[in-house]
């Protein structure tokens, strides 16, 4: 069976090939709605397929997005993920994503390899962006939208929440609850300090302690992001003699894993021990007790990323303040911190 054309699809509608090229590719020139639904019908009666390597070899863009993040295993990540894969969508946009375990190599791997591919775009949630990985997004002179992260080497523009408010408004929360001190579950010794949200989450902590006149000085506590790590380090610091009064987590996974070290060790939630989180991933309203935890609007962040990264204008020199669109945060207040569940 000969393969369906273009040429085909116009003839049966009584166009030109030009028209049904704009019809397909939603522009650049409009086109007329009876024509469109005359070419529409035409292309579903000839069974009509687009050929997408060839269009993008003539644009030299694809219809695809490329997404690079840190861990899609973790549940913040996965959602953010599957935000981005909707708006995408709703866009025509197919997104490929790439785990980089935290590697710096990775990293710049699949930068190589996604605008190699030449994708429409690319969205970046880079943990440490290094040299390497700054001069491949140069070099490719690529549409790049940071996510959730803004690291210092590169001034592409950036989505992401009020960190460090967020932060604070948790830690002041836990406070209100008459807890004598706050301590903080931070990130580790690799946690970039600057333009990374772990870093602001701990600098909002400081602040807030600094505020209600507390000392910080060791109470502030490395953990990986993860919650299997974290459970470990959280049966340490609980078993220890210096048990923390209420616990502040960098992220709801390392929450989770205090929570199920305190599960272990016997200690009351939040009786004896007050925990509040940040991400606000949807398995936090389903732990023993709900984590309190601090919140930001991930579909409307995916929505601005994926609208940014298609926008023709994303490269042209903007200043900081518009080249960076945060979104606030808001406290999830539960039961893990004392509150009415």
């Amino acid at each position: 069976m000969a393969k369906v054309t273009r040429d085909d699809v116009a003839r049966l509608a009584g166009t030109s090939t030009a028209v049904v090229s704009y019809v397909i590719n939603n522009g650049p020139r409009p086109v007329a709605p009876a024509t469109r639904e005359r070419v529409l019908a035409a292309i579903k009666e000839l069974g009509y397929r687009p050929d997408r390597v060839a269009q993008a070899m003539a644009s030299r863009r694809t219809d695809l997005i490329g997404m690079i993040v840190p861990d899609a295993r973790q549940p913040f990540f996965g959602e953010m993920t599957h935000a981005v894969e909707q708006a995408a969508a709703e866009r025509g946009k197919m997104v490929l994503v790439g785990n980089t375990d935290y590697v710096a190599e990775r990293e710049v791997h699949y930068l190589r390899a996604f605008l190699g591919m030449r994708v429409s775009g690319l969205i970046l949630v880079s943990h440490a962006l290094n040299d390497h990985a700054a001069a491949e997004i140069e070099a490719w002179d690529a549409r790049v939208v940071l996510l959730h992260e803004r690291p210092e080497l590169i001034d592409d523009v950036a989505v992401v929440t009020d960190d460090l408010g967020g932060a604070r408004l948790a830690v002041r929360h836990l406070l209100d609850h008459g807890h004598p001190y706050v301590a903080c579950m931070g990130g580790t010794a690799d946690t970039p300090a600057v333009g990374d949200p772990v870093s602001d989450h701990v600098e909002g902590w400081r602040q807030a302690m600094a505020e209600a006149g507390i000392p910080t000085e060791g109470r502030l506590f490395e953990a990986p992001y993860n919650r299997y790590d974290a459970y470990q380090v959280g049966l340490e610091l609980l078993a220890g003699p210096d048990r923390p009064p209420a616990i502040f987590c960098s992220t709801d996974d390392q929450a989770i894993g205090v929570l199920r070290a305190a599960r272990e060790l016997r200690i009351d939630v939040p009786a004896q021990l007050a925990v509040a989180g940040f991400d606000d991933v949807k398995e936090a309203a389903l732990t023993d007790p709900p984590l309190t935890t601090v919140a930001s609007d991930r579909s409307a962040m995916a929505r601005a990323a994926v609208d940014l990264v298609l926008d023709d204008g994303l490269r042209v020199p903007g200043s900081q303040r518009e080249r960076l669109k945060q979104f606030p945060s808001r406290l999830v207040r539960r039961a893990s911190c004392g509150c009415a569940a």
